[in-house]
């Protein structure tokens, strides 16, 4: 499903060479949930943001079903990003001059999907929300908002989902129901699945943990105790 080979990235702050990733090495299997762990600035954010094409490596590859993505233009890599990656982000990402059910229509419209609105209907049903397509964002919850952007990545059916701390503008609770949340849907759709977390309530979910320090992989152990 996913293969990053001795992928590097470096930021240059003046003259100063900042090394993020340093020749990293990364396989995930279709329908596997892997947890990232690391300090800030350990270089989460700009792993997800390659492995997306969002952003490129200074030297390495990345395979995504076969295709090694760097080797794409820009407008190729975000045809890949539209049809096979879901985002979900910390602070949810929803347009706020659209309404739930626009929110969600939007990635299908991108991407030409048929019968939108019968996959609206069936994915705010899944996640509990089925009465609220017409509310715009600011009418909703925290935890509500986190449900639609939930179903905003999952309704284009991607094969990636890449979630950049989910629960992290959460309280505990609600937290808690996500996480139930994206164990549901994402394990019943057999979906991959890489997330960013701090939370260790969150790495119940995992297949694997995995940590980065100095641009390398560690890989611990299944009872990890996250600070």
């Amino acid at each position: 499903m996913l293969e990053l080979n001795n992928v590097s990235k470096n930021y240059f702050e003046g003259n100063t060479k900042h090394s993020v990733l340093n020749n990293f090495e990364l396989r995930i299997a279709k329908g596997e949930i892997v947890i990232l762990l690391g300090k800030s600035g350990s270089g989460k954010s700009t792993l997800l943001n390659i492995i997306s094409g969002i952003d490129i490596p200074d030297s390495g590859s990345i395979l995504i079903d076969g295709t090694d993505i760097t080797k794409l233009s820009e407008k190729d890599r975000t045809l890949i990003r539209r049809k096979k990656i879901g985002f979900i982000f910390q602070f949810f990402n929803l347009i706020p001059t659209l309404t739930v059910k626009e929110n969600l229509q939007l990635p299908l419209e991108l991407n030409n999907e048929d019968n939108q609105e019968e996959r609206i209907k069936s994915i705010l049903t899944e996640v509990g929300l089925s009465n609220r397509a017409d509310t715009y964002p600011d009418k909703l919850s925290g935890g509500e908002q986190q449900r639609i952007a939930i179903a905003r990545a999952l309704i284009h059916s991607p094969d990636i989902i890449l979630a950049d701390e989910p629960t992290g503008n959460l309280d505990y609770e609600t937290g808690l129901q996500i996480v139930d949340l994206l164990d549901r849907v994402v394990k019943q759709k057999g979906k991959t699945m890489i997330m960013v977390t701090h939370s260790k309530d969150v790495t119940g979910l995992a297949d694997r943990i995995i940590s980065l320090k100095d641009g390398k992989l560690i890989e611990i152990k299944m009872n990890i105790t996250v600070e």
